[in-house]
């Protein structure tokens, strides 16, 4: 019987170390104000990414795609408070809560207004290099949690036109940046619309 238990805990010690759950470190399970992340499409898997590559169609501002690389430096983002107001660094984030995303190597923020995305022709998502209020999304939690954690899927709401942040691997881009997904603002908020905050950096 010491010997059965023995083969079962190893097992699935095995299993836990092979698999792909990360190990969260105590005390930083919360997405707090100030911390760098990284967003994962939950459907995907692919990063919320951007670059100095501006849309050929519509607001030709910075563009903004799903990227497939775990590593890219162009897929960290810096929470801030929305547009206006302010937050306190380490502060948790609400369910509920509006805040902006800035791109950490191009100090842009996540953006979205009434122009077509250039491929599925919903509402375009874009890295703005001013401040307005098309830059403030509200977290919409789906767990039980009352505040944003860490590696929970949750679902970010434009509050201006109330459309949900999407990656849909229907909608792939082909050279120059083929692999990348198109990120868009939908009226739908089913799996394509799940993002979760990773690899991130506390301030």
């Amino acid at each position: 019987m010491r010997l059965y238990s023995a083969l079962i805990l190893a097992i699935v010690s095995s299993a836990l170390a092979a698999s792909d759950i990360p190990e969260l470190e105590h005390g930083y399970e919360r997405v707090t104000c100030g911390s760098i992340i990284k967003l994962t499409n939950m459907d995907s898997g692919h990063k919320l990414h951007s670059h100095n590559i501006a849309y050929a169609s519509g607001s030709g501002q910075q563009s903004v795609t799903g990227h497939p690389s775990a590593v890219d430096a162009n897929s960290y983002w810096r929470i801030e408070a929305s547009h206006g107001r302010g937050c306190y660094r380490s502060e948790p984030i609400p369910c509920g809560a509006a805040i902006r995303l800035r791109h950490v190597n191009t100090k842009g923020y996540l953006h979205s207004h009434y122009h077509n995305s250039p491929i599925s022709g919903q509402q375009e998502v874009s890295c703005f290099d001013k401040e307005d209020h098309g830059d403030d999304w509200q977290i919409v939690c789906t767990g039980k949690s009352k505040e944003w954690m860490r590696e929970d899927g949750i679902k970010l709401m434009h509050v201006e036109t109330k459309k949900y942040l999407s990656a849909n691997p229907k909608y792939s881009f082909a050279a120059p940046i083929p692999g990348q997904l198109e990120v868009a603002c939908s009226t739908k908020d089913g799996s394509s619309a799940l993002w979760a905050a990773q690899a991130s950096v506390h301030k």
